[in-house]
């Protein structure tokens, strides 16, 4: 967890411990193996090449302990048909009707709902927190499973009001590299690609400003000028201010959403539920 979240204040938040707590263990286990996990010395806290190491060795343990648990659980309790499904931000309606065709049907069926990392959308499936996810497309993980897609939009480029670009009715793909782009902090590789290219199809370079924690935290920098978002999804949760343009971007794959699981899932409650958001998509 404080690998996850290079912060034991939020690491411990999310295990429902105190951050001294948290310190403690982490330090105990450092004892126990004899080498430093953590480095604080510098501006945020990192995992030492140990600690990566480690933690690289230990998640594909941890999963497989996490699944044989619950999968016990499940038998002794008799729900063969709870999935713990994963989504980021406000739940969608899409969600909400597919989970609720989905408990419908049976009387052991239940869902349990998770909210995932932004900048982490896969971590809880590979670390076996939960059983599937909805996460922002595309996608193209080898050891993940696309299944029904929906909420389908064309991409939008946040701007200032006063940009040349904010009056026009949509913008093309190429006229990005006229605005740089705001980076997440500690944004994955999918995040990235997905709201933050470096290019346009044509070679033109798209530059990067300054990275920001949260996306609320890069459209108040639009705001102020300093630069523009790719949005993907609805995105309206996080525009509290009205001094943001929305300018649809032509050329770009529309934005969607979909439901992913891990190949090879042994949870019959996942294809079930999979058939729930297919029906309830029609």
């Amino acid at each position: 967890m404080v690998g996850e979240e290079a912060h034991l204040g939020r690491a411990a938040a999310r295990l429902g411990f105190s951050r001294e707590r948290v310190g403690e263990l982490l330090a105990a286990l450092e004892r126990r193996i004899g080498s430093p996990l953590v480095d604080d010395t510098g501006d945020r806290l990192r995992l030492t090449p140990f600690g990566e190491e480690f933690l690289a060795s230990l998640i594909p343990a941890y999963g497989s302990l996490v699944s044989v648990l619950e999968d016990a659980r499940e038998r002794a309790s008799g729900t063969r048909h709870r999935v713990r499904l994963g989504f980021p931000g406000p739940l969608h309606e899409a969600v909400s009707r597919a989970v609720k065709v989905f408990e419908e049907r049976s009387v052991d069926a239940r869902v349990d709902l998770l909210e995932n990392p932004v900048t982490d959308p896969f971590g809880p499936l590979r670390h076996g927190r939960v059983d599937a996810s909805v996460v922002l497309l595309p996608a193209r993980e080898r050891d993940l499973v696309i299944g029904p897609v929906f909420d389908r939009r064309p991409q939008r480029l946040a701007l200032p009001p006063s940009h040349p670009l904010a009056a026009r009715t949509q913008v093309g793909v190429e006229d990005m590299a006229r605005v740089p782009l705001i980076p997440v902090l500690r944004a994955t590789d999918h995040t990235l690609r997905v709201r933050a290219p470096t290019i346009t199809p044509l070679g033109k370079t798209i530059h990067h400003e300054t990275v920001v924690e949260t996306l609320r935290d890069g459209l108040r920098l639009v705001a102020s000028g300093r630069g523009g978002m790719l949005l993907c999804g609805s995105g309206d949760e996080h525009l509290d201010t009205a001094e943001v343009a929305l300018v649809p971007v032509r050329g770009l794959p529309e934005s969607s959403f979909g439901l992913v699981w891990p190949r090879g899932a042994r949870n019959p409650g996942v294809p079930a539920l999979a058939s729930a958001f297919f029906e309830t998509l029609v």
